[in-house]
């Protein structure tokens, strides 16, 4: 796994800006999914068969792989037993097109941390890969407070001195991987890493743009402040 991955993950212990990796031949329903995720605020990449799965997951950290079993290539099973056997802390929530309960015993019997068969309600998916987020993490207070910000992920809601906020998800993404730092400062690298998929040109302003929009949305006095040459902390 890359240094620079293993880094961004030590640094952003216990987020729940999730990172999700998902992996489904069917590729209506993989960018659906995808998409349904984004706009809940967790960064996801998207792979069509499990030799790509296991490229992925090679270079990159996830938190929890929503994962097909019956893939092209490289077989689900198979792409299990590499996360497995590496020892790696991404959780796995496997998908499959056969119910039945022997098949549900099978693929948690070879690793998979919860199982999901098809066809699925969007808002279960979601359900399961908070909480399977929340399993690879470390365990924080479930609302945030910080200079007067308060910021529960489970709600989704945001209040400055009591008033609500309201955000876009990526805003809300931003926001809540500044206040988790703990009043470290995080560098808009690690922002894209934590917010954004893997499509994003990193070379963007799209950080800078968030944040902008998003002190504006915070009001005064500004609480986001600006580390010249290294990034942004509260």
């Amino acid at each position: 796994m890359s240094q620079q991955g293993h880094r961004t993950a030590v640094l952003f212990e216990g987020t729940t800006a999730l990172r999700v990796l998902v992996v489904e031949d069917e590729q209506l329903l993989a960018d659906a999914v995808a998409t349904g995720l984004r706009r809940e605020a967790m960064a996801v990449d998207v792979v069509y068969d499990g030799q790509a799965a296991l490229d992925r997951v090679a270079v990159n950290d996830y938190d929890v792989v929503v994962l097909d079993r019956d893939l092209p290539l490289v077989h689900g099973d198979d792409v299990l037993r590499k996360i497995v056997e590496e020892g790696q802390p991404t959780r796995v929530l496997m998908l499959t097109a056969a119910g039945d309960i022997s098949d549900r015993v099978e693929g948690l019997e070879l690793g998979a941390d919860d199982y999901l068969p098809k066809p699925f309600a969007f808002s279960e998916l979601v359900a399961r890969v908070r909480a399977l987020g929340r399993r690879a993490t470390t365990p924080l207070p479930p609302v945030l407070e910080r200079e007067g910000i308060s910021l529960d992920p489970g709600r989704r809601e945001v209040l400055r001195d009591g008033k609500p906020i309201a955000l876009a998800p990526k805003e809300f993404a931003v926001l809540e991987v500044l206040m988790r730092s703990n009043g470290a400062v995080v560098s808009a690298e690690q922002l894209l890493e934590k917010a954004w998929d893997e499509h994003t040109d990193p070379f963007t302003n799209v950080v800078r743009v968030t944040v902008m929009t998003l002190r504006r949305k915070l009001g005064e006095p500004a609480v986001i402040i600006t580390v010249p040459g290294s990034g942004y902390r509260i």
